[in-house]
């Protein structure tokens, strides 16, 4: 996934970003991507990764302010049945309280159907990308999910 979902870290703002516990802002974007993989409701295998801690880079971000991003994917399930799964999830997204700020495709090649929404507090942003089995490298069908917090500066 290319950028940053939310913006708000940007140059000389530093000071206004919300001061958080990283290790609690971690767990609660874990959280949120459980939720996600609820609405999703798709019997795959799931990638085990945990969030991570990165800069905020935001226009031109000093260093000081962070973000936790979430990446995972579903995989092993037929392409039919991602793509149900993503047709639900443009169903609850907006029912759980989500707006979602694109619904198309993404700027790859394939064109790959893309869904990327904010919770109501813009506390959490989603990218969700439906990718087709291709032949280059043996990709699978799958599911790309990211879940990003919002800025914060570290406790």
């Amino acid at each position: 996934m290319a950028g940053a979902l939310i913006t708000g870290c940007s140059k000389g703002n530093e000071a206004a970003v919300e001061a958080r516990n990283s290790q609690t802002v971690s767990a609660e974007t874990e959280k949120t991507s459980s939720r996600i993989l609820e609405m999703l409701a798709v019997k795959g295998k799931v990638t085990e990764s945990g969030a991570m801690t990165a800069p905020c880079t935001d226009n031109g971000s000093d260093g000081k302010t962070f973000r936790a991003r979430h990446p995972w994917s579903v995989h092993q399930a037929p392409f039919v049945q991602l793509q149900a799964s993503m047709e639900r999830l443009r169903r609850e997204l907006p029912k759980d309280g989500w707006e979602i700020v694109k619904d198309g495709t993404d700027s790859s090649a394939a064109k790959s159907p893309q869904l990327v929404a904010e919770s109501a507090g813009r506390e959490f942003a989603v990218d969700v990308r439906l990718h087709k089995a291709s032949g280059v490298g043996n990709a699978p069908d799958l599911l790309e999910v990211t879940v990003e917090s919002a800025c914060y500066r570290s406790e």
